[in-house]
């Protein structure tokens, strides 16, 4: 959306401009996340006070509990993954007294926790509905997010919970049960795995990376934003086409998978969504409980750790100049919380490794979505600065690997199957935007292990500037190229007396397959 000078708004000048027109009252309920952060209420276990609850009132008697079922079941870890976990789930209906019970045996189960609820309410004027709407229909379509918030759990534990509400309370029924396993204290574990993708969506090729991150079973999953394409344009407009309910999909799809393995998400372009909040992450803070703990108020920045690996998120749309709605939004706070991160965590001795994701490519040869200037620019001096073992990214719906860069430039070749060292080399980027949204194109060949092609010649990396004006360079650090769908997969492996800490970086197709694998090693 412009204005009649053509300035493109940002999204915090459409939100205003769109609830100007809309009445609040109708756009938000009571309950409804609107524009401020979300006062998250907390269950805990029955060695801790329970912390605020907002309960959910039952409006009217139209569904009895009974009818009802919860669905989309997904987790997270918080910032101390060896105590804090969050279980946040749907139902289809108004519920009265919602619940989790937890336990370590799926035969005992405790105690009914209340949990907090959070109702997202969406005009359907301003949606456009991938299915066929009723002759008679809603004028809103509401949804009911709920979320437990569990703290001081014991590490390195497995825990069992079904999740209900008044009517329906699976305790006792084995078949909905589900489980997950804290991590072990920092110090305590030996090795383990984690994988990530972005740009997932729903369909059939999204169902196959899910079944892969469960057959898997990985410690967590990362996934680097574009998560439902429910905002299918992308560009942070009010004008954007949009369908609340596919997020309802998206959940019911990913569940088998989320609901016993944490997922932790950062922010896309495809998650601005300004009908709900100046910042486009109303939706967001309704569907999600991720650590947040950047600074008061931030979503999908985030810092957290598991065992002797660093992890931060980003969002990349704050210094996108590609999509430029939300650029600069945080008003370099991000930028300096950063830093002060990196700082603190390459000071750590029991930290080997640092990742971070975000959506936008920091560095990518593919042309769909181009490389993101405004992260070259801000961020990737501080990854030369503090050792930045890998950054992972989506946005472009591929997979691409380089070789290691520092200040721009590549360090040296790094083949598949061989070993890098970011102490000394430089950080290694990869694009894993293959999780089941489309599939783009690169103008060189692929590359990929055991299919190897000549690349010892330069590739064209686009870049738009802080103008809007798109450039091309020519790069000779693209190593890895694949056109396909897949995932990365991760091990990580802790330092002995004798051996380096290690971590192996492979990228799997849908089958399983291996199209490229890396060591990083500390």
């Amino acid at each position: 959306m412009r204005e009649t000078t053509g300035r493109r708004l940002t999204l915090a000048e459409q939100h205003e401009q769109y609830t100007a027109r809309y009445s609040r009252r109708a756009l938000f309920r009571a309950g409804a996340v609107g524009g401020a952060a979300l006062a998250v209420g907390g269950v805990l276990p029955a060695t801790a006070s329970a912390a605020t609850n907002v309960p959910m009132t039952k409006a009217t008697d139209k569904v009895s509990g009974s009818a009802v079922r919860p669905f989309g079941r997904h987790i997270a870890f918080g910032a101390d993954p060896s105590q804090q976990v969050v279980v946040s789930w749907q139902v289809p209906a108004a519920v009265t007294a919602p619940f989790i019970r937890i336990g370590t045996s799926p035969t005992d189960l405790g105690a009914a926790l209340p949990v907090e609820v959070r109702t997202l309410t969406s005009q359907l004027s301003w949606q456009k509905p991938t299915e066929d709407e009723p002759l008679v229909k809603p004028k809103t379509v509401v949804q009911y997010y709920l979320h437990a918030r569990l703290d001081h759990l014991v590490p390195d534990t497995a825990y069992y919970y079904v999740v209900g509400h008044q009517g329906y309370d699976p305790a006792g029924r084995l078949d909905g049960v589900a489980t997950f396993r804290t991590a072990p204290a920092v110090g305590k574990g030996a090795g383990f795995g984690f994988t990530a993708f972005g740009d997932q969506g729903v369909g059939y090729n999204a169902t196959a990376t899910t079944g892969l991150i469960a057959g898997l079973s990985p410690a967590f999953h990362l996934h680097m934003g574009d998560l439902s394409y429910a905002n299918s344009s992308g560009g942070g407009d009010t004008t954007d086409s949009y369908d609340a309910r596919i997020w309802d999909t998206f959940f019911n799809q990913n569940e088998p998978a989320a609901a016993q393995i944490p997922w932790m998400m950062a922010i896309g372009n495809h998650e601005m969504e300004p009908w709900y909040a100046a910042d486009g992450y109303g939706g967001v803070r309704a569907r999600f409980t991720m650590p947040d703990n950047a600074w008061s108020g931030s979503t999908g920045i985030y810092s957290w750790r598991y065992q002797n690996v660093g992890l931060i998120s980003l969002d990349g749309n704050d210094i996108c100049y590609n999509t430029p709605t939300n650029l600069n939004y945080t008003k370099g706070k991000q930028l300096a919380w950063l830093k002060a991160t990196l700082k603190a965590m390459r000071a750590d001795a029991s930290i080997d490794f640092i990742v971070v994701y975000f959506h936008q490519c920091l560095y990518s040869t593919c042309q769909d979505n181009g490389a993101e200037l405004g992260a070259q620019q801000q961020w990737a001096p501080l990854f030369d600065q503090y050792t930045v073992d890998v950054v992972l990214n989506g946005h472009n719906h591929i997979y691409e690997r380089t070789d290691p860069i520092r200040a721009g430039k590549p360090t040296r070749k790094l083949a598949s199957g061989d070993t890098v060292t970011p102490a000394k080399d430089g950080t290694t980027y990869v694009v894993a935007g293959g999780g089941g949204g489309g599939i783009y194109k690169f103008p060189g060949s692929d590359t990929y292990l055991g299919h190897e092609t000549a690349n010892d010649g330069t590739q064209p990396m686009k870049v738009s500037d802080e103008d809007g004006h798109d450039k091309t360079i020519k790069v000779s650090w693209s190593r890895v190229r694949y056109t396909g769908y897949c995932l990365v997969a991760v091990d990580v492996v802790p330092a002995t007396a004798t051996t380096p800490a290690k971590m192996t970086v492979r990228s799997l197709t849908e089958d399983g397959t291996a199209v490229d694998q890396f060591t990083v090693q500390r």
